[in-house]
């Protein structure tokens, strides 16, 4: 393992060229659970400069990022080479979560492709980088992204992602308020 004092160019490139990425939080207490979530869709990770990454958050079935961020800040972002050299960084720092009502939304909402179903957008400062062999990480190809969260967004429409992100986006798993709260 390496740790560099930021995001350099050559980390910047693998970084922007990963298909899919990993989010990892976890709450404050010794019971509650880690939560570990799968993102990807061309457009929606961005690295803003050497020390500061955001993604966009698109509307799904759980909150536990939005709820652990609110709680405590702590995130790790992991992006793992399926294609190419084998390479592994990860991203660890303290994240924030940016509303649709925040003020800033907007001026972030500009860096990514347009997805419908946005929620927010996850703003980390990045306080340790580091990157690792990945020899034992498979080789696969991606084929392209899938485009049923997007249809499903497209198709409940703003009111319709609204109603359901009060439902079932208000509280994490274990309880902590997470969008709306």
């Amino acid at each position: 393992m390496k740790l560099h004092e930021s995001i350099t160019d050559r980390l910047r490139t693998f970084i922007e060229n990963q298909h899919v990425f990993f989010v990892a939080t976890a709450p404050l207490a010794a019971d509650g659970r880690v939560n570990l979530s799968p993102k990807g869709l061309d457009g929606t990770f961005v690295v803003l400069d050497e020390r500061t990454v955001a993604y966009l958050d698109l509307t799904g079935s759980g909150a536990e990022t939005v709820a652990h961020l609110r709680e405590n800040g702590r995130i790790t972002l992991m992006f793992c080479a399926f294609e190419g050299p084998p390479n592994i960084v990860r991203l660890h720092g303290r994240g924030r979560y940016v509303t649709l009502d925040d003020r800033e939304f907007d001026a972030l909402r500009e860096h990514f492709a347009d997805h419908p179903g946005a929620r927010g957008v996850v703003v980390v400062d990045v306080e340790r980088v580091s990157d690792s062999c990945g020899y034992a990480v498979p080789l696969m190809s991606h084929e392209g992204d899938r485009d049923l969260l997007t249809s499903w967004a497209a198709h409940r429409g703003e009111a319709g992602l609204e109603a359901y992100r009060e439902k079932k986006n208000a509280t994490s798993i274990d309880g902590l308020p997470a969008l709306g709260a």
